[in-house]
């Protein structure tokens, strides 16, 4: 059986490692930025919404390259920012603190915004830098940045990116098996960051919010990313908060982390143990996290398994 490398979840074999050398050879002028993009255009690799997976890719590359199998070219240039303790944090920016303190039915209207990719966004990363617990931190994949506004002053802000690979409480609530979670992991969204401005004390404000969020979250991912989402989950730390929020809009506790992280391998906790909430957004979700792609289901019927 051929060497077999394994990068998030896939498996790469001495044949498609000979494949990329020749790929690398065959381009000795390009740069690691722009190799991983002409290999990401050679072989289709593209999120669901056309745009390339450039950064999976050059993951990849980086991997086979200190494992000695591929030699990329040389670093032209060092990107200031590119490691994440180095990556300048968002600054600070003037809004009004004055305290609202007011009845839910005395705030007005509440807005929601998504703001990713919009003028908004740099105020969104400065509230969660300066005023969440945990700061600021620059999602990978696929995310989403929303700001609530009332009396025309932010009041609240969410994350959401997608969700982690391996939980096993999510992934018993679902009851699904480990081909069905590589397939539609994708259609989980995790919130990674919930902030209520400390100067606002509005009781029901944020169990409004997140109701509000699980109707409209799978709409904009669908507008961002071309795929709905059918399943919201966030943690909830026990000895900072009691969840009452998310419980207040219907999110379920399906269990608890580990207390472990991604890879430890000690397999002893390091750190505090979770409760992990979900909230099906579709009456039919575990059917739907369960479901073939197209082409799996068009497959299976051309090829039905043998009795």
């Amino acid at each position: 059986m051929p060497e077999q490398w394994r990068y998030r979840g896939q498996n790469i074999d001495s044949e498609q490692v000979a494949q990329l050398r020749e790929f690398i050879a065959a381009h000795p002028e390009s740069s690691r930025w722009k190799l991983s993009r002409q290999l990401c255009e050679a072989l289709g690799w593209k999120q669901p919404n056309g745009a390339l997976r450039d950064v999976v890719c050059r993951g990849l590359l980086l991997m086979l390259e200190r494992a000695g199998q591929i030699e990329l070219p040389p670093v032209r240039r060092i990107i200031r920012g590119q490691r994440r303790n180095a990556r300048p944090r968002p600054e600070a920016v003037w809004i009004d603190t004055t305290p609202i303190q007011v009845r839910f039915v005395e705030l007005g209207p509440v807005e929601l915004e998504q703001v990713r990719r919009t003028a908004d966004e740099e105020l969104f990363n400065s509230l969660m830098e300066h005023h969440h617990y945990l700061g600021y931190e620059q999602p990978v994949g696929e995310h989403l940045k929303y700001l609530v506004w009332a009396q025309g002053r932010p009041v609240a802000c969410l994350a959401w990116s997608s969700a982690p690979r391996h939980l096993g409480a999510r992934d018993r609530f679902i009851g699904w098996n480990k081909e069905a979670r590589q397939r539609n992991i994708h259609l989980i969204a995790y919130n990674t960051r919930f902030l209520i401005l400390p100067w606002v004390k509005v009781p029901h404000l944020a169990s409004h919010i997140l109701g509000r969020m699980a109707a409209m979250l799978s709409a904009d991912w669908q507008r961002m990313y071309a795929h709905p989402i059918h399943l919201l989950e966030t943690f909830v730390d026990p000895s900072r908060f009691q969840g009452t929020c998310y419980r207040a809009a219907n999110w379920i506790v399906v269990g608890s982390t580990t207390g472990r992280g991604k890879d430890d391998p000690t397999h002893r906790p390091n750190r505090p143990v979770k409760q992990v909430l979900a909230l099906p957004l579709a009456r039919q979700f575990r059917r739907l996290l369960h479901a073939l792609s197209i082409l799996e289901a068009q497959d299976l019927k051309a090829h039905p398994p043998s009795e």
